[in-house]
């Protein structure tokens, strides 16, 4: 392996890895993605992931769903395609603008106990302008955290929930669509919330294979455990403010065929809606992941809802030292 200071190649592959930013984002040149990568260049494809929290694939235009898959499943175990909407696919997510935009600030499915530790995207239809998303360092934004407020959140606990879904948050009726696009957001709003899940998830969750302290937040917490309403707003503001800090993300301007992973225990993202209304459309495979353990070694809990139809739980082996 050789470095020069933004770009790391790997002598058993020609994979080259292009950093983005500080904090977060690199671009992984010279691999043909597909269920045949031999084991080093997978590797360190994880590594980059670990390092960087989310990387980037240009040029992946032969990849079908197939491929998608097979590719996935040398990261890990892939989950079901979501715990809740199950009539759009039976290996990957289609995230597809007619039937909502993910234009808020979240981290995939945590209102389960067994979060997902990555999610894999491809571009399969893209608007002419617009669209791009960006990501954000959990990991940053806690190690940006005053001492006095790191001690106070690392006892915290927080609620999640699907009964609020970045999909439908667009108003009931949806700004300027024709009624097709409005009943399809309506409807997948309802399979979203056909069974309810909720879970007390560490609001510092300590990452199993890196060591490294991540805030775990975005629009699925309903509340802090202990506080009210307007304590638990206030709060969720001012942390959910350092976790969005621009040093801490990076943006993602799409073209067809790129695939992008991203580590789904250490970031959030955000689809920026600013395409007037065209199609977009991506598919989405999440990954088996494990249950979230705080500073003191506790994990979430269950509130309501059994998600062992969605994933198994992943068990880690912590990276060495």
């Amino acid at each position: 392996m050789s470095v020069d200071n933004a770009t790391v190649e790997y002598a058993t592959s020609n994979l080259t890895v292009v950093q983005l930013g500080s904090k977060i984002g690199a671009r992984i040149d010279g691999v043909r993605l597909g269920g045949d990568l031999d084991s080093a260049t997978v590797q360190a494809i994880q590594d980059a992931l670990h390092k960087h929290k989310v990387i980037f694939f240009r040029g992946q235009e032969h990849l079908t769903e197939d491929g998608q898959h097979e590719f996935a499943q040398l990261l890990g175990a892939p989950t079901t395609p979501h715990p809740t909407v199950t009539s759009r696919g039976v290996k990957t997510l289609p995230i597809d603008s007619e039937y909502g935009r993910a234009n808020s600030w979240h981290t995939d499915v945590t209102f389960v106990d067994r979060i997902p530790k990555a999610s894999i995207l491809r571009a399969v239809h893209l608007p002419p302008y617009g669209g791009s998303t960006t990501w954000a360092s959990t990991v940053a934004a806690y190690d940006s955290l005053p001492a006095p407020l790191k001690a106070l959140v690392e006892n915290l606990r927080a609620r999640h929930t699907n009964a609020y879904d970045y999909a439908a948050d667009r108003t009931e009726v949806a700004r300027g669509e024709n009624a097709e696009v409005t009943a399809n957001i309506k409807a997948y709003r309802a399979e979203f919330e056909s069974t309810y899940y909720e879970t007390e998830h560490p609001v510092v969750r300590v990452h199993p294979v890196t060591g490294e302290r991540a805030l775990l937040l975005g629009h699925f917490v309903k509340n802090f455990t202990g506080f009210s309403a307007a304590e638990s707003q206030a709060l969720f503001g001012l942390l959910q403010n350092r976790v969005t800090k621009l040093e801490n993300t990076t943006r993602w301007n799409w073209q067809l065929g790129d695939v992008a992973i991203w580590d789904n225990r250490a970031t959030q993202h955000y689809a920026i809606d600013d395409y007037d209304g065209q199609p977009r459309r991506l598919t989405r495979i999440t990954l088996a992941g494990d249950v979230p353990v705080d500073v003191h070694g506790e994990p979430s809990t269950i509130i309501t809802g059994d998600a062992e139809h969605y994933s198994i739980i992943e068990e880690v082996t912590p990276r060495a030292a």
